[in-house]
């Protein structure tokens, strides 16, 4: 039998109806593909036996190729469905951001509680045509009319009562057994949107202030379709050591993954039952949590408040991250000064409503000719240090508050770096908070004006200063920026008022680095450098009377 090139001919045409058809067909029709080509092999191995021992050479090549397009073709069908279906699901979530509409809030409450702190949540809570959020408010029963209920108020979530907890057993001394019903806000968060479009669920407690915009930025950078548990612990070592270092503490709130969610709710009561000995809502969801092998996944962003007194220090030194959430307003000192703590936090919003990722984002810079430092705690506060300082120190956190529990040394021991006050006022960082923020086609521009000091000043006192202006773009950071931050640079810029200072914030450039002399070594010549360097605690003042620069 004489050899035709049909055989090779009719391979490709199988190999390229099969590609044609692993992109549309079912899983079904591929198998029946590969039968018929195994089928076409088979043949191929009869002509290669009957041919002329002059034709073996031939039909030995044709057909060996054809067995290698086969083995590549099985390949693709037995590996390549499950790539593909990877491949499209990664390039539809990259495609699609997530908004607040992925989101579904859980806040634990109370009747007694609810009708004061409704305040909070409302603060936060946006509910139109462009910011529509979903959630609930968990409570043990609906209060009245005059004791804020809320059934025609849309800028607050509705209220539902949560389910009766009573067959669950409840052993710690000196705690509060509605600790089970809070815990399981989570489970009944969960089974009231069980809907495919949600990601994230996040928790928190009515005195917990959400900062939604950077919620869904920085849940942005997780995949929800992984499991995650993610939250803070306390700022106190103690509370830390007392409930767990690996769990979110529920009052700064916390987020789970919509596929670990599904998982959770199906063993949430059953888990529960075995703690009955544990204080809080938030150590039996860490509990369960554990129990499942799902550990914590930190984000800084959300903040305990485990404080008492003034949070200026806390605030001002915020970490490079979104502020995520605040607690325990009720605790602490109104962020700004001459007001209630419900006007002072609405004051905070005037600026989250601008900038929302920006807000308390720290950035430092140096004037060069008083040698000041300067930080900017963005639309919150700035601070003019008398002295050039650097930057580790600068970023410490003062010690204005007050220690959460008394009686206990650890109690004092922070999970951050912390630094002293100096006893002497007048002799402190001169603190400038936020009067004003605008928005133009120039930028965004903060305004501070001065915290009353009673302290005489000299001529290169900050103290003579009366106002600071931040000149800002609004910041809209991306997943990259998310997972490897880097804190912002700016400059002091001229100024025509001897009372005022102005200050442009900007992206650092690559190798820009932080420090005093950075503004003064660039107009030292290589001598002067040398002789600068092996000086210490060198400030530009001092540099000027070494190299006389003007």
């Amino acid at each position: 039998m004489v050899y035709s090139p049909a055989i090779g001919v009719r391979v490709t045409e199988l190999v390229l109806g099969f590609q044609k058809l692993t992109a549309y067909a079912s899983y079904k029709l591929q198998l029946n593909l590969l039968y018929g080509l195994i089928h076409s092999f088979l043949v191929n191995m009869q002509l290669l036996h009957k041919s002329t021992k002059a034709q073996s050479l031939v039909n030995f090549i044709l057909v060996s190729s054809s067995f290698c397009a086969l083995y590549v073709i099985v390949s693709v069908l037995l590996l390549g469905p499950s790539k593909l279906v990877h491949v499209n699901k990664t390039s539809q979530d990259v495609s699609t951001a997530t908004t607040l509409d992925h989101l579904v809030f859980g806040i634990a409450s109370s009747k007694g509680s609810w009708p004061k702190r409704k305040e909070y949540v409302k603060l936060w809570w946006k509910n139109n045509a462009n910011k529509a959020m979903r959630g609930c408010v968990f409570v043990d029963s609906i209060p009245d009319e005059k004791h804020g209920r809320n059934e025609n108020d849309t800028s607050l979530p509705p209220l539902c009562v949560s389910q009766d907890t009573s067959r669950f057993r409840y052993t710690c001394k000196g705690g509060l057994k509605s600790a089970i019903r809070v815990a399981r806000v989570v489970v009944e968060t969960i089974v009231m949107n069980n809907h495919s479009d949600v990601r994230w669920y996040v928790f928190g407690d009515d005195d917990t202030v959400f900062f939604p915009e950077n919620v869904v930025k920085t849940l942005s950078k997780y995949d929800h379709q992984l499991w995650y548990y993610i939250g803070a612990h306390s700022e106190v070592y103690e509370q830390n050591r007392l409930f767990g270092f690996g769990m979110a503490f529920g009052g700064a709130g916390f987020a789970i993954s919509s596929s670990l969610a599904k998982v959770l709710v199906k063993v949430f009561d059953s888990c529960i039952e075995r703690y009955p000995h544990l204080y809080g809502s938030d150590g039996r969801v860490f509990s369960c949590l554990a129990e499942l092998g799902v550990g914590l996944t930190h984000e800084p962003g959300f903040h305990q408040v485990d404080l008492r007194g003034n949070t200026f220090g806390l605030l001002a030194a915020h970490p490079v991250s979104p502020l995520l959430s605040l607690h325990h307003p009720e605790y602490t000192d109104p962020i700004f000064p001459n007001m209630t703590t419900a006007q002072a936090l609405k004051h905070l919003f005037e600026a989250v409503n601008v900038d929302s990722q920006r807000i308390l984002q720290q950035t430092i810079c140096y004037d060069r000719w008083f040698s000041w430092t300067i930080s900017v705690s963005w639309g919150y506060a700035v601070q003019v240090f008398p002295n050039h300082m650097f930057l580790p120190d600068v970023l410490k956190v003062q010690e204005t508050f007050k220690q959460w529990r008394k009686g206990n040394m650890l109690a004092k021991s922070y999970t951050f770096n912390t630094k002293e006050l100096h006893p002497d006022p007048c002799k402190r960082s001169t603190v400038f908070f936020l009067d004003n923020v605008s928005s133009g086609k120039d930028g965004i521009i903060s305004s501070y004006k001065k915290s009353f000091q009673n302290c005489s000043n000299d001529a290169v006192s900050p103290k003579k200063l009366e106002v600071i202006k931040v000149v800002t773009k609004k910041l809209d950071l991306d997943i990259k920026q998310l997972q490897a931050p880097r804190r912002h640079c700016c400059d002091v810029m001229p100024s025509s008022a001897h009372d005022q200072l102005e200050i442009a914030v900007r992206e650092c450039k690559d190798e820009e680095l932080l420090h005093p002399l950075a503004l003064c070594l660039g107009d030292l010549s290589p001598t002067d450098f040398v002789t600068v360097l092996s000086r210490q605690s060198v400030t530009c003042t001092k540099i000027a009377h070494i190299t006389k620069v003007p």
